[in-house]
C-alpha cells in the first residue's frame, strides 16, 4: 500500500503566500518524479509544477516566477511554496508520484487533495 498526504491549503488573501507538502509512505522502493497539479470548479486538471529524482523542475507558465517546487528524497515529501497568490490560483491541489513498490510495479499514484483559495 502506498499513501500520498497533503497538508497546507488553506485560505490566503492575494499576495500572500502558502507552502504545500505531499508525504509518501508504505510500500516505496523508489520514487521517480513528483509533481503538483489543480482542479477548479468545472475546470480539467492541469499541471502546475513537477519535480524529478534530479532536482529537474518543469513550470506552468501561469506560475512560473510565483511557485517553487522542491523535494526532500530521505522523507520521500515533496513541496510546493506558493507565494504571490492570486485569485486565480484557487483550486484543489493534488500531490502525484510516479513510484516504483516492493513488488517491483511502476505506478503513478495521488493524494486526496487539499484546497487552496485566494480570497479577499
Amino acid at each position: 500500500q502506498v499513501q500520498l498526504v497533503e497538508s497546507g491549503g488553506g485560505l490566503v488573501q492575494p499576495g500572500g503566500s502558502l507552502r504545500l507538502s505531499c508525504a509518501a509512505s508504505g510500500s516505496i522502493f523508489r520514487i521517480y518524479d513528483m509533481g503538483w497539479y489543480r482542479q477548479a470548479p468545472g475546470k480539467q486538471r492541469d499541471l502546475v509544477a513537477s519535480i524529478t529524482s534530479t532536482d529537474k523542475t518543469n513550470y506552468a507558465d501561469s506560475v512560473k516566477g510565483r511557485f517553487t517546487i522542491s523535494r526532500d528524497n530521505a522523507r520521500n515529501t515533496v513541496y510546493l511554496q506558493m507565494n504571490s497568490l492570486k485569485v486565480e490560483d484557487t483550486a484543489v491541489y493534488y500531490c502525484n508520484a510516479d513510484l516504483q513498490n516492493l513488488r517491483g510495479l511502476r505506478s503513478n499514484y495521488w493524494g486526496q487533495g487539499t484546497q487552496v483559495t485566494g480570497s479577499s
